[in-house]
């Protein structure tokens, strides 16, 4: 029986939205394909456009036939063409978006031989026998059902419900861009999908009702939309030239349609010069696209190659830091173990020393010690660069600090022929909470290098607090240095010219170190110098909390 219900009320405005949505859905498939015309995915969505054009057709005819043997046989190709576009919508998101896809044995063995019988039975009396009563023009007509209707229900739905999972799947696995473009096409097939299951699927078989299988065409238009949506705003599949040639070939077209019927020689003249600027324009049109095509794919090829160089610069980073940790681990032993025995050795512990040695053991711990201090930047470079740096705050006094430093550096400014001085008020405290290591480590970096590049007069260091800010300076007479020097002072293995020529020593990582140091306290360091000849100032500032 059939549903007395006529949803659009003329068949003219069937005919018309069935153009539209075959229109659309057939020129997007047509575009895609011809953009790639050996990927899997292009030929996949092409067959699925054209099967859906199919269903789109015959389901028309279903209702606006006066033939029973017309209606009969329209209905079963309404079923054998929606059990194939169930199964190509399905491969078309098992394959989407590959070019080349190699598809599983139980696809080919099992899946593909269920859609063939199923869609073979859809075409015998095993589904509908025959019709009983034909609808009137405009009405879906309701035939007898037989046994293989179920099979076709179970197939279709479990086709339609895969492909949607596998969509899913994919769209939540994926990121960025290629995301986006998935969730528009998952959203439009929802909606899609769902309305043809509830409308033409659950209600027909288990409801009887007929009503709302002539909005077919009209189920399929948000996954149509949405998918060429995806296309023209993601890049989804790269169409922009084909579809720059087909407009182009189309507006030739009708103003050449137009030349053809034109009824005089000032409107023929008119449309002559329409139909060859619109020619010309499209040419250049299609140039330009072509070029910007070319370019996007030239840019996202660099991209690419830019990509795996980073990625094997930062492995490179990484390996690099494993290594100086590792190897500067197994130094520092050895090393510190010299140092001792080299300092007994000095203080008499194994006999006494005679005069002529204590020179050479001298210069050999002095090496020791530095090689030692080498290895401790090493070690505290690696660390920071690997994130595993971190601070041990206490509460400190700053000039204690800077005491044990000029205390420990006294001797050897000493030798230099230098004054260290230290000016600090008596009255105020400069407490704070800090790391006691590595503010020390920052405070000796300072004093030393001013020692070192500092041939006659003085290293003064500073201490002051305004506020809950404690300022520390450490001011040398020595060679000074330029703009250019000071901008790359603090940057790592960074040396400047008077380090260059005053002293050997140093790799040029201790400057980066107290930086980071500092950085790591929520502090700031910087260097001034008024020019060459004229000496520098390094200052400090910390938080006192």
């Amino acid at each position: 029986m059939s549903i007395p219900v006529n949803i659009f009320g003329s068949g003219n405005i069937d005919l018309l939205v069935l153009g539209i949505a075959n229109a659309a859905i057939i020129l997007l498939g047509v575009i895609i394909f011809l953009n790639n015309r050996r990927s899997i995915t292009h030929k996949t969505f092409l067959l699925f456009a054209c099967i859906a054009a199919v269903y789109a057709t015959v389901n028309y005819i279903s209702y606006h036939s006066s033939s029973p043997t017309i209606v009969l046989w329209a209905l079963r190709l309404v079923l054998f063409s929606a059990t194939w576009y169930s199964f190509l919508l399905l491969q078309l998101f098992f394959v989407f978006p590959k070019e080349q896809f190699s598809l599983p044995k139980a696809y080919k063995l099992a899946l593909l031989p269920l859609v063939i019988f199923t869609s073979v039975i859809t075409l015998t009396p095993l589904v509908f026998p025959q019709i009983s009563e034909l609808a009137p023009i405009g009405q879906v007509t309701n035939p007898e059902r037989g046994l293989g209707i179920i099979l076709f229900a179970i197939t279709s739905v479990y086709l339609v419900i895969h492909g949607l999972f596998i969509l899913f799947r994919k769209t939540f696995k994926t990121t960025g861009g290629e995301r986006n473009q998935l969730q528009f096409v998952l959203v439009g097939s929802l909606i899609t999908y769902s309305f043809i299951i509830v409308f033409n699927l659950i209600l027909p078989i288990v409801f009887n009702n007929t009503a709302f299988i002539p909005l077919a065409p009209i189920f399929t238009l948000p996954f149509i939309l949405s998918t060429a949506y995806a296309i023209l705003r993601y890049g989804l599949l790269d169409i922009k030239v084909i579809a720059t040639e087909i407009l182009t070939f189309v507006l030739a077209v009708v103003t050449l349609f137009e030349i053809l019927f034109a009824q005089d020689l000032k409107v023929l003249i008119f449309r002559i010069v329409l139909f060859v600027t619109v020619l010309g324009f499209g040419i250049l049109l299609i140039r330009s696209v072509r070029k910007e095509v070319e370019q996007r794919e030239q840019l996202q090829s660099l991209t690419k190659k830019l990509e795996l160089a980073n990625e094997e610069l930062k492995r490179l980073d990484k390996a690099k830091s494993e290594f100086v940790s590792i190897a500067s681990h197994q130094l520092r032993t050895p090393l510190t173990a010299s140092k001792g025995y080299v300092s007994l050795v000095l203080d008499g512990t194994y006999g006494v020393l005679e005069e002529k040695f204590k020179k050479p053991l001298r210069n050999v711990y002095e090496s020791n010690e530095r090689l030692i201090r080498l290895v401790n930047d090493l070690l505290s470079l690696s660390r920071i660069e690997s994130g595993k740096m971190k601070l041990e705050r206490e509460p400190a006094d700053i000039t204690e600090i800077v005491q044990s430093v000029i205390d420990e550096l006294q001797i050897k400014a000493e030798e230099r022929g230098l004054k260290l001085i230290f000016e600090k008020s008596a009255l105020t405290p400069f407490q704070a909470q800090l790391d006691k290591e590595k503010i020390r480590n920052v405070v000796l970096n300072l004093i030393d290098n001013a020692i070192r590049y500092t041939k006659k007069g003085s290293i003064t260091t500073t201490i002051a607090k305004e506020n809950n800010i404690i300022r520390l300076a450490v001011q040398d007479t020595g060679e000074g240095m330029t703009k250019e020097e000071i901008a790359k002072l603090f940057e790592s293995f960074s040396r400047g010219q008077a380090g260059e020529k005053l002293s050997t020593e140093g790799a040029g990582l201790g400057l980066y170190i107290a930086r980071q140091f500092v950085e790591m306290h929520k502090g700031k360091i910087w260097a001034t110098s008024e020019g060459k000849g004229k000496g520098s100032t390094f200052h400090v500032e910390l938080l006192v909390g």
